[in-house]
C-alpha cells in the first residue's frame, strides 16, 4: 500500500479523484481512467472540492455517475493547478444491497449484529454531509491510512503499539454514527487498489446487553466468530463499530451493585477479549461512539488509539451544512430561481461587506449564529421544518425561504427550552 502522505514530503499537493462508475457498466477501469484524465486536462484550474454529474463525453455520459475532486481540508483555500498535483484515481461501484443480520446459529431470530458490503449505495454521500472543525474528517483518515501502512510495512506492534481502535465520543446528534459508516465508506474507496471490497459490521451494544444477560458469553464469541470468517478474507476491510460503547461500563457497574447476574460480567469480558484477539489482523478498524464519556469503561478508553471528541457544529460549520441544504432546494426548483449564495470563505474575503449580492449570504449567516447549540441532526432537519410550517407553498423564492428558517430556528429554541424546563 502506497501512503499517501509519504509521496508529499516535496509538498506537491495531494488530490484525489473519485469516479463513481454506474453498476451497469462493463467499461475497463483503464478506460474510465483515461476518459476522466482526459476531463481533467480540460479543466486543470479547480478551487477546492469540485464533482461534475453530467459530461458532454458519451462514454463518461453512459458509464459514470461522478466524478469528485477531493482536497485535503487544510489546502482547499486556495486554486489548484491540477498539472502540479499528485493525482490519485479511486475508480468504485457501489453496492446497492441492504444491510444483512448476521444471526448465530442456536437462534437464527438473534440478530447478533447489521452487516454491509462496502462502498453502500446506502452510505453514499454522508461523508460531504457531515461538517465539523477543520480537519477532523482529515485525522480520522490520516490515522486509519498509518494503521495500514505499518501493517503492511511489518512494524513490530510490541515495539511501537496501536490497537486499531477508534473513540468518537460526544453529545446525542452531532453525527458520530454516521461519520463511522462514512468514514468506512471513504476508505474503501480510497483504499480499492489495496482491498477489492470494505466489510461494515455494526454492533448495537445496548441492545446486545438487554438481550444477552442471561445469556453465557458463549453467543458474544460466536458472534465475533462470525466477523473473524469475514477478517480471514484478507481482500477485505472490516470495519467493526460499537455503538454507545458505555453500555460496557453499564454492564460492568450493574454486576458490581448485584442488580444484574453475574453471568452478565462473562459477557462484557467476553467483547473485550474478542476485540483484542480481532485487531491483531492487519485488515480489520474497530470504531465505537460514546454520548457519555464519564461512562466509558477504561480498560476500554486504554485500548482506543484516537479518541476525538465531535462537538455541536461552530457557526461556520453550520453555515455551511444550511449551504449545502439551500443548494439542493435550489436544484430541485423548491427555492426558486437559483441564487448565488457565497461560501464562508468568500464572505471573509470580503470582509462581510453588505451589498445586493451579499445580502442573501450575510442573512443566512445570520441565521446560523442564532442557530448556535442546535445538533446536527436538528440543523439538517430544520429546511424541512421552515418549509412545512412557514412556507406551505411548492416553490418559494430564497428571500422568503431565509425568513422561514429563521422562524424555524426560533420555533426550535422555544421547543428545546421547554423540554429543559419540563413544560
Amino acid at each position: 500500500m502506497e501512503d499517501d502522505r509519504m509521496e508529499t514530503g516535496n509538498l506537491i499537493p495531494k488530490i484525489h479523484v473519485e469516479v463513481h462508475v454506474k453498476s451497469d457498466s462493463t467499461a475497463k477501469r483503464s478506460e474510465v481512467k483515461m476518459h476522466v484524465q482526459s476531463l481533467l486536462n480540460c479543466h486543470s484550474m479547480v478551487f477546492g472540492n469540485y464533482r461534475w454529474t453530467e459530461f458532454d463525453d458519451d462514454f463518461l455520459q453512459k458509464h459514470v455517475a461522478s466524478v469528485v475532486i477531493d482536497v485535503l481540508e487544510e489546502i482547499v483555500t486556495q486554486p489548484l493547478d491540477l498539472k502540479n498535483c499528485c493525482v490519485s484515481f479511486h475508480i468504485f461501484t457501489l453496492s446497492e444491497d441492504g444491510p444483512s443480520m448476521l444471526t448465530l446459529e442456536e437462534d437464527e431470530e438473534l440478530s447478533a449484529a447489521n452487516h454491509w458490503l462496502l462502498p453502500a449505495a446506502e452510505f453514499h454521500g454522508i461523508w460531504e454531509s457531515l461538517v465539523y472543525e477543520t480537519g477532523v474528517k482529515t485525522q480520522l483518515l490520516d490515522y486509519v491510512t498509518t494503521t495500514i501502512y505499518f501493517s503492511d510495512k511489518n512494524v513490530d506492534s510490541n515495539l511501537i503499539s496501536w490497537n486499531r481502535v477508534v473513540l468518537l465520543h460526544g453529545p446525542p446528534g452531532t453525527g458520530k454514527t454516521s461519520l463511522c459508516k462514512a468514514l468506512a465508506q471513504k476508505l474503501s474507496i480510497r483504499l480499492s487498489s489495496r482491498y477489492l471490497y470494505g466489510q461494515f459490521v455494526e454492533i448495537n451494544s445496548h441492545s446486545l446487553f438487554s438481550k444477552w444477560f442471561s445469556e453465557s458469553g458463549k453467543l458474544v464469541t460466536k458472534m465475533f466468530q462470525k466477523i473473524q470468517q469475514l477478517i480471514d478474507d484478507k481482500d477485505a476491510l472490516v470495519f467493526v463499530l460499537i455503538d454507545e460503547v458505555e453500555s460496557l461500563t453499564a454492564a460492568r457497574n450493574a454486576c458490581q451493585a448485584g442488580t444484574e447476574p453475574s453471568d452478565a460480567i462473562r459477557v462484557v469480558n467476553s467483547v473485550l477479549t474478542q476485540l483484542d484477539q480481532i485487531k491483531r489482523h492487519s485488515n480489520v478498524v474497530i470504531l465505537t461512539t460514546s454520548n457519555v464519556t464519564e461512562k466509558i469503561d477504561l480498560a476500554f478508553v486504554d485500548r482506543a488509539d484516537i479518541k476525538q471528541y465531535i462537538g455541536p457544529p461552530s457557526e461556520k460549520g453550520i453555515y455551511n451544512i444550511y449551504l449545502s441544504c439551500l443548494e439542493e432546494l435550489m436544484k430541485c426548483q423548491i427555492i426558486y430561481p437559483r441564487q448565488q449564495l457565497f461560501t464562508m470563505f468568500e464572505l471573509e474575503t470580503m470582509g462581510f461587506a453588505k451589498s445586493e449580492v451579499s445580502e442573501h449570504s450575510l442573512n443566512l449567516r445570520n441565521i446560523a449564529i442564532k442557530s448556535k447549540g442546535l445538533s446536527g441532526r436538528a440543523l439538517r432537519k430544520l429546511p424541512f421544518i421552515a418549509h412545512a410550517l412557514f412556507v406551505k407553498t411548492p416553490t418559494v423564492t430564497l428571500e422568503r425561504f431565509l425568513e422561514a428558517m429563521s422562524q424555524a430556528v426560533e420555533k426550535q429554541k422555544e421547543e428545546k427550552a421547554n423540554l429543559v424546563n419540563g413544560i
